[in-house]
């Protein structure tokens, strides 16, 4: 298939682009393989062109079109959430356009995506990506206990589809008792190590659930590998994030749960978390609230209310701090699956991991937990990702599992905002480059994949971009202290807010805010904690007192 083909008019002029916030713009509408150009010529005939709007066309979600006489208004929905309107003279070239977009922005392939083209000057291909991460996770865990060993039974990626080729398992199990357990868990993804507490040597597992099916199957092999986790007598437990009807109602298609009779030492907890339609019907919800401007307060609060989001992250970060209780609190080691061990299992052991782990909060120790718990993991990023809050198709296997991770994470930065070395900034890159982005780094949906379309050999990656020096500070959070305790959020109802700072973003300007954080960036680069503090207090009026607003305004 070439480009060409799929663009019907690749140039319009006198074309008007509005944007909420923004003063609308007439120019020149060119469309290419990726992206969708705007220029306009505000000094008039001779005078360079300014570019108003730089669009990768892979970022649409949905494409309306409304014709009223000899032209027509294009709205582009986008996947980060801003909406666009395009006023184009002339019904074809309306038409025409619409198609051209409609059609380049549902191109499947993933290499015919823009990463694989995307060639920025600063970077060199083989910069960024993380080499071994799990051998190195492994390396830091190998300091301090020889009850874990690093296995490369998955090699090959024949014994399960979505794990990365090494895996860090019990030292005591051999490869051929993996191969067998294997046999007995979803999609072959027998429990592996997640996360070692180095407070007090527990573990936290991850897995698909077990196959026992109707008739209540055993693996000899599969008890003795969560045997081999725990010495006589301590005791585990086994957090299900599916509730207990749906993983009995799972027996009957050949799941299920591990019986009490066969897995003596570890107890099983169901909490249940939503995954696949509601939670994606979740979000198209809100972001139809937040863009209805006619709505009073009581309104608001009822659509709120009735989308079920804010109780999604509660109930996420509930199961992620019932994790950490058990490894810090109870000194118990865990294992966390539901049905596939690809969704809710991993947004509750990173979860847990930036809860626990202070290294996690670090801007790289972050980055490091999204390789290994999330893209080496096997989160099926292409899947889940394809559409966003706005599209008319219908639904597949879209979700927003790892949008629900980052919220999760933007509460804990509200409620411990020195806690955190990253911003807010960070996760909203992140939300962006996982539905549409320039490099490869959440493209497909395991490694297997990613080693065939040789990925990493053919796009650059978007810790590269990040880590450069003006990317970097924009992802910092100029507030930061170390703090080497657990943070335990407050889950009360209360507590949870909505993230204004995403599903806002494009609705209302964000100057005053943006302007407190420039000032305490300019503060802390040359100033004492004092002035750390004062910054603060500078921010903290921003935000709840109009009065300040003004006074940072004049």
């Amino acid at each position: 298939m070439e480009f060409s083909e799929l663009i019907k008019t690749a140039t319009v002029e006198s074309v008007l682009l509005s944007c909420a916030g923004q003063p609308a713009v007439k120019g020149t509408l060119c469309i290419t393989s990726h992206h969708l150009l705007l220029s306009s010529c505000p000094g008039g005939e001779g005078q360079p062109s300014a570019v108003e709007l730089w669009l990768l066309i892979r970022n649409v979600d949905a494409v309306e079109k409304r014709l009223a006489g000899s032209s027509g208004t294009i709205t582009l929905r986008c996947k980060d959430l801003k909406v666009l309107q395009l006023e184009i003279p002339g019904m074809e070239e309306c038409l025409n356009i619409a198609s051209s977009i409609e059609a380049l922005s549902s191109v499947d392939s993933v290499m015919m995506m823009y990463p694989f083209f995307h060639r920025p000057q600063s970077l060199r291909l083989e910069e960024g990506w993380p080499r071994l991460p799990t051998e190195r996770h492994f390396q830091q865990i190998a300091t301090q206990t020889t009850q874990w060993r690093l296995s490369d039974v998955n090699q090959d990626f024949a014994v399960c589809p979505t794990y990365p080729p090494a895996v860090i398992v019990p030292a005591a199990v051999s490869e051929e008792t993996l191969r067998r357990a294997a046999r007995f868990r979803q999609g072959g993804r027998f429990p592996v190590l997640s996360y070692y507490h180095t407070r007090n040597g527990t573990v936290m597992l991850r897995s698909g659930q077990p196959l026992t099916g109707p008739n209540r199957k055993r693996c000899p092999e599969d008890e003795m590998l969560l045997g081999s986790v725990l010495d006589e007598g301590e005791r585990g437990f086994i957090i299900d994030t599916r509730s207990a009807q749906t993983a009995k109602q799972a027996r009957m298609t050949g799941g299920g749960t591990e019986p009490k009779s066969s897995y003596p030492q570890w107890k099983r907890l169901h909490r249940p978390l939503e995954r696949g339609r509601p939670l994606q019907e979740s979000f198209i919800k809100l972001v139809e609230a937040c863009n209805d401007a006619s709505l009073g307060m009581d309104r608001w609060l009822g659509r709120l209310e009735s989308c079920r989001w804010l109780s999604h992250v509660k109930a996420a970060l509930s199961t992620a701090c019932l994790a950490a209780q058990c490894l810090d609190r109870e000194e118990s080691c865990v294992l966390v699956h539901g049905a596939d061990g690809t969704d809710t299992t991993l947004l509750v052991t990173a979860l847990a991991q930036v809860i626990l782990d202070p290294g996690c909060r670090t801007l790289k120790g972050f980055q490091d937990l999204l390789e290994r718990e999330w893209i080496q993991a096997g989160h099926p990023f292409h899947l889940r990702c394809a559409r966003s809050a706005y599209s008319h198709a219908r639904l597949k296997q879209e979700a927003p599992l790892f949008l629900l991770f980052l919220d999760c994470v933007w509460q804990l930065s509200r409620q411990f905002p020195f806690s955190l070395e990253f911003s807010e900034g960070l996760l909203l890159t992140l939300f962006d480059n996982a539905y549409a982005s320039d490099y490869g780094t959440f493209l497909c949906n395991n490694e297997k994949e990613r080693c065939l379309c040789k990925v990493k050999e053919s796009t650059h990656s978007l810790w590269a971009w990040l880590d450069q020096p003006e990317e970097r500070k924009k992802c910092l959070n100029p507030l930061y202290s170390p703090n080497p305790l657990v943070i335990w959020p407050s889950v009360e109802p209360q507590s949870i807010q909505l993230w204004q700072g995403l599903f806002f973003r494009w609705i209302r300007s964000s100057q005053y805010l943006d302007e407190a954080w420039a000032e305490i960036w300019r503060l802390v680069e040359g100033s004492d904690t004092a002035v750390k503090e004062s910054a603060e207090n500078r921010l903290s009026r921003s935000l709840s007192d109009p009065a300040a607003r003004l006074e940072n305004e004049r």
